[in-house]
């Protein structure tokens, strides 16, 4: 059986575990927060999560994962059939990585963790976000998936990186990201209503106090 190590506070780790439970493969779940032991460094070079553990050995990296998935069990297929279109759910999740999530986890530290930021880091992570978030609105379909009428990966990587950059931009710059773009958070909504993404979210909710614990300590040194 697949093994799926990493934590339920990790958005790449629930787009993964998302696919998995869309797709109805089953897997059990082992708890790592991610190391630069030696031990998890030889399942995940960077030492990070996901990583997911096969019969022929581990892969790790979301996209690399999500697409092994996608080629292994075509069940309930997350890319589209036709060439084209699976090419725009591609560039779309990278829109999604590059421009929204990526600016968004430049901020975490002082949204989440009360750690003050440079100036010139939270003016960067607010420019990039309204900048990416005005090329999501341009490039997805949102009717009623983001690439369309079937859930994608797309889907993953908009649920699970445009709730946390919404939380920072209300936190930081007290601006609403989805204000004009009515269709992307009716779609928000519509995914959090999914059973499989509600277990999710009470996993999350139940490892979140001993994650912020745990990066408490950290900082305390």
């Amino acid at each position: 059986m697949l093994k799926l190590h990493g934590f339920s506070v990790s958005n790449y780790y629930n787009m993964v575990k998302l696919a998995l439970l869309t797709k109805g493969i089953p897997f059990e779940e082992v708890l790592v927060h991610g190391s630069q032991e030696p031990a998890f460094l030889a399942i995940s070079p960077r030492g990070k999560v996901p990583v997911l553990e096969t019969e022929q050995g581990f892969i790790n990296e979301t996209g690399a994962i999500l697409e092994y998935l996608e080629e292994r069990f075509p069940q309930r297929p997350l890319l589209p059939a036709d060439p084209y279109q699976r090419g725009v759910v591609r560039a779309l999740v990278r829109e999604i990585e590059l421009y929204i999530e990526l600016p968004a986890r430049s901020c975490y530290p002082q949204a989440f963790f009360g750690m003050p930021l440079p100036e010139a880091i939270r003016e960067k992570g607010k420019a990039e976000l309204l900048a990416g978030v005005a090329a999501l609105a341009r490039h997805g379909r949102f009717a009623p998936y983001v690439a369309g009428d079937s859930m994608s990966f797309a889907d993953l990587y908009f649920l699970y990186s445009i709730d946390l950059a919404c939380e920072v931009a209300q936190k930081l710059f007290a601006t609403d990201l989805l204000a004009d773009l009515p269709d992307a958070r009716a779609l928000l909504a519509k995914l959090g209503a999914e059973a499989h993404v509600q277990r999710i979210a009470a996993d999350k909710a139940r490892e979140m106090p001993g994650f912020l614990e745990a990066v408490k300590a950290r900082a305390r040194g």
